[in-house]
């Protein structure tokens, strides 16, 4: 008759690692930018609960490759996370792009890098592997430089005068120890367990 008695409110229910997902970005010292097609009430709605630092709403698909390109203008590293059709040109604008496994062929074909579920805390994984596989590179260079600095030398002869002299066939030992040694240090990085669930504990835990 005219009066109001009662109201539906209906909206897309927040995944509950996604909390997580946003607060372990953080605590890498990254900018959580959300780029959506949403209309801005829902997409400041959805922000403010997950914490997210930069809200770009109502972009329409084909701009959302820009809003990246925005983002690289401000000097920032981009990497997108992405499902859909619509996600592609974004996805290879981004400096990394990471599609979702159950998304669409075009944003996995679009993308660098593919997690195998649709865990958002599976980009904490991807980030800390690429970090220790960073570091072990790192490690490795630093080892083969300085058995190369060490070996080199004797191998040439310049203890000879004192009377050293590395034989060759210890030389080739020993190359072969270096490179037995660089692929066991590689080999530990089979020890990080990269479930989503894991790596975001083990961020938010060690920040």
């Amino acid at each position: 008759d005219g009066i109001v008695i009662g109201g539906l409110k209906l909206a897309d229910e927040i995944r509950p690692e996604s909390y997580d997902a946003v607060k372990a970005l953080h605590r890498l010292g990254a900018e959580v930018v959300m780029i959506t097609g949403d209309a801005e009430a829902v997409a400041n709605a959805v922000g403010r609960q997950l914490g997210i630092d930069r809200i770009f709403a109502g972009v329409r698909p084909e701009d959302k490759a820009a809003k990246v390109s925005q983002l690289q203008d401000e000097g920032k590293r981009v990497a997108m996370v992405g499902d859909g059709v619509n996600d592609a040109p974004a996805l290879a604008q981004a400096d990394v792009g990471i599609a979702i496994g159950a998304g669409t062929d075009v944003a996995i074909a679009s993308a660098g890098v593919i997690l195998a579920s649709s865990d958002p805390r599976s980009v904490i994984s991807v980030i800390e592997l690429s970090r220790a596989a960073y570091g072990k590179m790192k490690q490795n260079l630093w080892w083969a430089a300085g058995y190369n600095l060490l070996a080199v030398p004797l191998a040439a002869g310049v203890l000879a005068p004192i009377g050293f002299v590395l034989p060759m066939s210890v030389g080739a030992v020993l190359m072969s120890l270096s490179t037995i040694v660089v692929a066991l240090n590689a080999q530990l990085l089979r020890r990080i367990d990269l479930a989503p669930e894991a790596s975001t504990q083990a961020v938010l835990q060690n920040a």
